[in-house]
């Protein structure tokens, strides 16, 4: 390469950064904005946000979509001293980016900034539906979504003997079909049912007690504060606060916002959520400010991310050396409220196993039958084999046939999610790909910190967290998730570490 070339190159490097950089700094106005609607924005403010939000889009589509972007990438992809290594930071910002241009470009301006405004209104009309329990108010809405959906995968385009949920999957697991998840689901859910059967089987049950405990709101707030801020959330560089469907949003790792929600009868599962979301957080607050706007700056992807959240909730907040730990701090937080609730009541009421309507609600051995079934309707419904009116017929259907469960009304049926009125479909399956990551990851990390658990019962988190922002973290995105997995576990993904987890831990606990 001559000089002159070299500089050229390096030149077209910076520019192309530059450019990523703005469009973030754009994209993460419209995610503050999205954040205020749903925590703070009065519901008289939601015509003109929608209108807010469709432009930013707009705006932001047209930055990233602009030919002097597939201009530098072009000049960067030619330079194969800059892309040599292949895990280079630089390879790696040209790989995303274009794989970003290249997918950005196939959407027409209009159609993203009318998901923008669609999604803004379907939220907000979700929510008013969820609280009425009444899907036929959000069955108008959801049929444009839906619409909407189909032309957009239409503009993607999916493989060879796919089909048009492929498509949207690739935004959320790049790579992720619906034939290989169906791969992975049919037998997890055999495996699953097995143990199922065994546990709901056993004349030995975990009391469900601690589960039905009324306790203050304020008190709750102030404990799942003080959990996830134990085990390594950074509130001066994040904050918590309510909503109707936790989440965890942000401008950048200095700024995460995350959201959780109470009941008063069920503390678990504020602290679950809770967990849920710091696990989130946590991720976002790992990765590096210096590479904020650029991919090495960002998530691997939604398995990944859902892995971190996981891990803490369930891996952390279930296990029972955390609970030898976090015992004592209910005294401390609920006094004279919780006496009576033995450790045992406590550690079995956060394990116990039973077949529920929420997802978010879910213990570890059922959560996963939520996801099919709602992979299976997704499929359907963007296939056209489903009529959104019929969506919660069909949905009790499954209900019944995966978890024998009659399901009561809207609000805990086709309407307790808040994902298809914000345009995500694609989206499910990362949370069971994430539950399989989570247990691969952990698993590895008792292998290199055999005294990871006794920390727990301690009250140190550190190590954990540390290992997670060297391994998982910091690399941004680095390598893909399968890559990532055999990077930092030296094996494929694969089911058995999860199989292995559950059935450790339940079978003990439901005395088999």
């Amino acid at each position: 390469m001559t000089v002159t070339t070299q500089k050229t190159t390096i030149s077209a490097y910076g520019r192309l950064l530059d450019l990523a950089r703005e469009a973030s700094l754009l994209g993460s106005t419209a995610q503050l904005l999205g954040w205020d609607q749903e925590v703070l924005m009065p519901g008289g403010g939601l015509d003109y946000r929608s209108r807010q939000l469709a432009q930013l889009a707009r705006m932001h589509h047209e930055m990233v979509t602009d030919p002097q972007f597939g201009d530098l990438l072009t000049q960067c992809e030619s330079d194969s001293e800059l892309t040599a290594d292949p895990t280079s930071d630089e390879a790696v910002n040209v790989r995303e980016l274009r794989w970003a241009y290249d997918r950005k470009t196939k959407l027409p301006p209009a159609l993203v900034e009318e998901e923008a405004k669609i999604s803004s209104i379907g939220q907000h009309t979700w929510a008013e539906a969820r609280r009425n329990k009444d899907f036929s108010q959000f069955q108008p809405v959801l049929e444009k979504i839906i619409d909407l959906l189909r032309r957009k995968a239409e503009c993607y385009g999916w493989g060879e003997g796919g089909e048009p949920w492929d498509a949207l999957a690739e935004d959320y697991e790049k790579g992720c079909t619906a034939a290989d998840v169906e791969t992975v689901f049919i037998p997890l859910r055999d495996r699953l049912q097995s143990l199922l059967g065994e546990l709901m089987g056993s004349s030995t049950k975990p009391s469900n007690t601690f589960n039905e405990l009324p306790l203050p709101l304020e008190q709750q707030q102030k404990f799942v504060k003080f959990v996830s801020e134990t085990i390594g959330f950074d509130y001066s560089r994040g904050r918590l606060d309510t909503s109707t469907h936790p989440f965890c949003s942000g401008t950048h790792c200095n700024d995460i916002r995350l959201t959780t929600r109470y009941h008063e009868a069920n503390v678990n599962d504020a602290l679950g959520s809770t967990m849920h979301e710091a696990g989130h957080g946590i991720y976002e607050q790992g990765l590096s400010y210096e590479h904020v706007g650029t991919p090495m700056g960002n998530s691997v992807s939604l398995g990944i991310h859902e892995s971190q959240s996981r891990m803490w909730e369930n891996q952390v907040g279930r296990c029972e050396a955390f609970w030898r730990w976090c015992y004592p701090k209910l005294g401390d937080f609920f006094g004279t409220a919780i006496n009576g609730m033995s450790f045992e009541d406590v550690y079995g009421g956060v394990n116990i196993v039973s077949s529920g309507f929420i997802r978010v609600e879910a213990d570890e051995a059922t959560y996963n039958m939520h996801i099919m079934i709602r992979f299976e309707l997704e499929r359907a419904i963007i296939g056209g084999d489903l009529a959104v009116a019929d969506i919660p017929d069909a949905w009790n259907q499954k209900y019944k046939e995966y978890l024998g469960l009659d399901v009561p009304d809207d609000a805990k049926g086709c309407l307790q999610d808040i994902h298809w009125s914000m345009a995500s479909m694609g989206y499910f399956p990362t949370y069971t790909l994430g539950n399989l990551y989570a247990a691969q990851f952990f698993e590895k990390a008792l292998k290199d910190m055999p005294d990871l658990e006794g920390q727990f019962e301690r009250g140190e988190f550190d190590t954990l967290k540390i290992w997670l922002n060297t391994n998982i973290h910091a690399p941004g995105q680095r390598y893909r998730a399968a890559d990532l997995c055999v990077q930092v576990t030296g094996q494929p993904l694969s089911a058995d570490p999860l199989l292995r987890h559950l059935e450790g831990k339940l079978r003990p606990l439901y005395g088999i």
